[in-house]
């Protein structure tokens, strides 16, 4: 997500839950590693509907198109693989493990500018999850800015099964092209 889940929200450096260190999250701030998984199914007609997650925090509380994420996270390429970061962050993201079946390389993207540049490497999996079982992770924040104060967010505050068109207008820009691979590598 841009600027999140990991990283920063509206200009402001957040900390995650999840127990890693913040001087490891902060590390090569300029060039930012994330990973993770697009979930997809085949609805009853045989199209195919991707699992996305809509950004938690205050800075995407009012906005919808360009405010969904594949579910990601940051990783540290040096000391991790990409393939169980995608599985670790998902199941952060989420609150569930991602479901049984063949993981698709989505291979990587990358988009930001600056010192908010990210690659992201992604791979595409087959199954189904109920959007209602969801429990997310969360990140604090200073909220509001400049206050002294952390709130506690959820990383995504719903997730939804969006079909092709749908999820290209909801998914922020910088995934797009992610959409485009999954479509690609599909029979039919």
């Amino acid at each position: 997500m841009p600027g999140g889940p990991l990283g920063r929200r509206a200009g402001h450096e957040r900390a995650r839950t999840s127990g890693r260190s913040r001087a490891g999250r902060l590390r090569g701030v300029a060039g930012k590693h994330s990973a993770g998984v697009l979930l997809f199914r085949r609805n009853p007609n045989g199209a195919v509907e991707v699992l996305l997650g809509h950004m938690g925090g205050p800075f995407w509380a009012r906005k919808d198109l360009g405010a969904w994420s594949i579910p990601k996270g940051e990783y540290e390429p040096e000391t991790e693989d990409a393939r169980l970061a995608a599985s670790r962050e998902f199941t952060e993201e989420l609150g569930l493990p991602v479901p049984d079946g063949a993981w698709l390389p989505l291979g990587e993207v990358r988009y930001g500018s600056g010192a908010g540049k990210k690659t992201l490497t992604v791979w595409a999996v087959e199954g189904d999850l109920d959007p209602a079982a969801i429990v997310p992770g969360t990140f604090q924040l200073e909220w509001p800015p400049r206050s002294g104060r952390l709130a506690e967010f959820p990383e995504i505050d719903r997730a939804e099964w969006f079909d092709a068109a749908a999820a290209r207008d909801k998914l922020v820009a910088g995934q797009r092209p992610c959409l485009d691979r999954l479509a690609e590598r599909l029979p039919g």
